[in-house]
């Protein structure tokens, strides 16, 4: 006898296709759900940064790094080019003004230095030729001046004695013309005779000056050429510590080369980088604090170096007060470099955010502290701690200051 097989109500084809239906439903619903609200992602609170607005002091500063150098440094060049000989001091010695250094040789300056010599000794011989014979010159006036001066008297003698005889009519007129004429004779040639011996002698007094205008000159280049060999050997402008020496033996030098320098012990500079971006807003007097061995000390801008070099220009600062103990040259200190005065403002502490969001927006966390959602603030100047708020924040409330990278386009942070 036949039996009457019951029919399943529930087939495995039916479950398949209504639980693909229901899929289909879920997708349009989730994507519904979706783009008919905000967008959001949970968050663990414990790996994120949630920072309070809060008002306070603030004072723009960008950090900036210098290095620790003497106040003065004077610079050791080549006076004079020639072979490195010896060396009498190394790389940091301590130097007082006139200490020899180091010598070097050159061949062609000593003998230089040997011609001028010749010529200084040719010029003081000739001196002495030029004023022999001029002695001898004015000797021989002389001379002539005291012949003249006896035949004179002489003459002067007859032509009285005639002119008494001639008015007692002993002798006639042509006896005593002659003695006339000869008296007038030997006064005109005293005359001549005088205005040579002055002539002589003014030129006796050129030629001396001249003499020794050319003995000065000669030896005033033969001086400067004695400094110039002695500038071979090089020593210490001033007292201080001997650095960066560059000179080995048998090492050529050219003139005007750096050798070396020495520093003046008297204190410390600190000689700063700073980003061209910022060299309108960098002028002397500006000041800095760096900390060194836990205390905080004070710098300030003493000069501004206008010239950019690689995108950066240099400042040297000084310290203000006192200078820390153990500090060294080369040293490098990271110093806080104040752009402005202190003022108070509303302040949001730094972190990643600011690289996805530009200071435009952040992610608010609500009152019940249970999810944070988008909004527009706007920030202004910033220094290594904080951001100044200018809108969109109040004393109080909570950002999530940590980076952004992760929530891509999302509106509102559910924290977990």
């Amino acid at each position: 006898m036949d039996r009457a097989i019951a029919k399943k109500k529930w087939s495995t084809k039916r479950i398949l296709t209504i639980a693909g239906i229901a899929g289909i439903v879920g997708l349009i619903a989730a994507s519904y759900y979706s783009t008919s609200g905000n967008s959001k992602l949970n968050v663990d609170t414990e790996r994120i940064t949630i920072s309070e607005v809060k008002e306070g002091i603030f004072q723009e500063t960008i950090p900036v790094n210098g290095v620790v150098l003497p106040v003065t440094s004077i610079y050791l060049d080549a006076q004079e080019g020639g072979r490195v000989e010896e060396k009498y001091v190394e790389d940091g010695a301590i130097m007082k003004k006139g200490e020899p250094i180091l010598r070097l040789s050159n061949t062609d300056l000593l003998m230089n230095l040997m011609s001028q010599q010749n010529t200084v000794y040719n010029t003081l011989t000739q001196m002495q030729i030029n004023n022999n014979a001029a002695q001898q010159n004015t000797v021989s006036k002389l001379n002539q001046m005291a012949d003249v001066e006896s035949q004179l008297k002489e003459a002067e003698r007859l032509y009285n004695l005639n002119k008494k005889l001639f008015e007692q009519k002993v002798i006639g007129s042509q006896e005593f013309e002659q003695s006339k004429i000869s008296y007038n004779y030997y006064m005109q040639k005293e005359k001549l005779t005088k205005q040579i011996l002055y002539r002589d002698s003014l030129s006796r007094l050129q030629q001396a000056t001249q003499d020794k205008q050319s003995y000065a000159g000669s030896q005033q280049a033969l001086n400067i050429m004695q400094k110039k060999v002695g500038d071979l050997i090089v020593r210490a402008p001033v007292d201080g510590q001997l650095t960066s020496l560059d000179a080995e033996i048998g090492q050529n030098k050219n003139k005007g080369e750096r050798l070396g320098q020495i520093d003046v012990l008297s204190g410390f500079k600190v000689r700063v980088d700073v980003d061209e971006h910022y060299i309108s807003r960098i002028y002397p007097g500006q000041r800095g604090r760096f900390t060194f061995a836990d205390t905080t000390y004070q710098l300030e801008i003493k000069k501004v170096f206008t010239q950019v070099t690689n995108g950066r220009f240099q400042v040297d600062m000084e310290f203000v007060d006192k200078v820390p103990k153990g500090i060294r040259r080369g040293q490098t200190l990271q110093t806080l470099l104040a752009l402005s005065d202190e003022r108070k403002s509303l302040l949001l502490a730094r972190g990643g955010f600011y690289q996805q969001t530009g200071g435009n927006w952040v992610f608010k966390v609500s009152a019940d502290g249970k999810k944070a959602y988008k909004v527009d603030i706007q920030l202004g100047n910033q220094n290594q701690d904080y951001y100044e708020v200018l809108q969109g924040l109040q004393p109080g409330d909570k950002v999530v200051t940590s980076s952004y990278e992760n929530y891509g386009t999302m509106q509102e942070l559910v924290l977990k």
